[in-house]
């Protein structure tokens, strides 16, 4: 085995069509609460909007050999597009606005392992190079991790790497994690 690392442009992120879709799935299999709202989530739904919405993306993949085995997808993007949705999905505020004193956030917004390749640092790596490319933004104080309910090991994941949990929001579908 022989992992690699490219950065995916916005251009080509249907490179990773598949893993997203996949993540998806996942997600929804994990869930507890309100696994119906998975139902319209898909590459299509979830990429293209947060792709256009956002002041700039950053997609990192890990390739084994010719075949990808993950991705991290961040962001940067004015807090305010945080303030009346999620994908298809009624609202409600990500975060306490008065706590983000600047007009931008950043936001680790999809992450993928495959199964198989869990527990081999990749994602540790993902996660390394994501955190690296959205400190490079000065004006980035805050950055956000939204957890799908279920998903305890993302749970312990970021909590490791030294995110705390601030709330959950939609009722509990999505953890809310924050740097700050």
């Amino acid at each position: 085995m022989s992992i690699s690392y490219e950065i995916v442009g916005a251009d080509n992120a249907v490179l990773i069509k598949d893993l997203v879709d996949e993540l998806m799935a996942y997600q929804k299999s994990m869930a507890h609460i309100h696994k119906e709202f998975f139902d319209g989530m898909s590459f299509e739904t979830r990429m293209p909007p947060a792709l256009k919405s956002a002041k700039e993306n950053f997609i990192v993949a890990a390739r084994d050999g010719g075949k990808l085995v993950g991705y991290a997808y961040s962001t940067v993007a004015p807090k305010e597009i945080y303030s009346d949705n999620f994908a298809t999905l009624k609202c409600h505020a990500f975060f306490d606005f008065d706590s983000v004193n600047a007009e931008d956030v950043g936001c680790l917004s999809q992450f993928f392992v495959k199964e198989e390749y869990r527990c081999m640092g990749i994602g540790s790596e993902l996660f390394s190079r994501s955190m690296e490319w959205l400190s490079s933004y000065k004006g980035i104080e805050d950055v956000f991790i939204f957890v799908s309910n279920g998903n305890e090991n993302a749970l312990k994941f970021y909590t490791g790497k030294g995110f705390k949990v601030s709330h959950d929001i939609l009722e509990g579908f999505i953890t809310v994690l924050r740097n700050s």
